[in-house]
């Protein structure tokens, strides 16, 4: 490093776990409980505020002396959130730039469905040579799994983790092929989904959970109830799928089904 240039710092994407704040890892609580970072936080809006920050502060940890939320708006609208992800990079890159480490704080794991992989991949467009740091963490659905008592899978079981809004038809198809399916974000179409899984016969095999782990936790083993109703954006479902038609196995592997043979016949 030539005289007169200082080091940049680090971000660090610190996964919190969805909500127990004894599910933080001994890695990203060393991360912080250190005095002399930078923590950031997604906000929805900038009149609510941060379920990630709120898990850090429930835990005991004491905001350091910087802090600061960074807004990434619920919408849709492609051209406003690359605005705000924009934003957002170039708040932390400036943090970064003076040296600091910069924590970016993040309910659930870092790496699923989660802002800091907007925030991160446009912070490498503006500056290639950042620094950045992921710590891994507990999803929701294992947490909700671990609640239900629940196994996510079992044996060679088939798993999909889609965001409810691939839409009905999406959902349906996967019931063919899955044994569980984990259904996130299922707000914006829960009623659909309810009449999906009564038609397949699946609503017993199904069970929602909101904010897992969480003081306000809630969840429902009979899902038909949740019609009609509103839920919290950070919900899922969790549906089994007993009755899926299977191969049989051949030296310890599944034969394809019809239907699967069918398919890559059509393709």
């Amino acid at each position: 490093m030539t005289e007169g240039t200082m080091a940049k710092g680090t971000l660090y994407g610190v996964s919190l776990g969805p909500g127990d704040p004894g599910l933080i890892t001994r890695r990203a609580w060393a991360l912080l409980e250190r005095r002399d970072t930078v923590w950031t936080y997604p906000v929805r809006s900038l009149r609510k505020e941060s379920y990630a920050l709120d898990i850090a502060v429930r835990a005991g940890l004491a905001l350091p002396t910087q802090h600061q939320a960074l807004l990434f708006p619920m919408t849709h609208d492609v051209e406003k959130l690359a605005r705000h992800w924009l934003k957002a990079a170039e708040t932390v890159r400036d943090l970064l730039a003076t040296g600091q480490d910069v924590l970016f704080l993040v309910e659930g794991d870092a790496s699923t469905y989660a802002s800091f992989c907007y925030l991160a991949r446009v912070l490498r467009e503006l500056e290639p040579t950042a620094q950045v740091d992921i710590v891994p963490g507990v999803n929701s659905f294992n947490a909700a799994c671990a609640q239900l008592q629940i196994p996510l899978s079992e044996q060679d079981d088939t798993i999909a983790i889609v965001p409810a809004a691939y839409g009905i038809a999406a959902v349906e198809k996967m019931l063919d092929d899955f044994d569980t399916l984990v259904l996130m974000k299922v707000k914006p179409l829960l009623d659909d989904l309810i009449d999906l899984l009564a038609r397949r016969g699946l609503l017993e095999h199904s069970r929602f959970i909101e904010k897992a782990g969480s003081p306000v936790e809630r969840i429902v083993h009979q899902v038909a109830e949740l019609k009609g109703t509103k839920v919290n954006y950070l919900s899922l479902l969790l549906v089994k799928n007993p009755n899926r038609e299977r191969g049989e196995m051949v030296r310890g592997c599944r034969k394809k089904t019809t239907t699967e043979l069918e398919e890559e016949t059509q393709e």
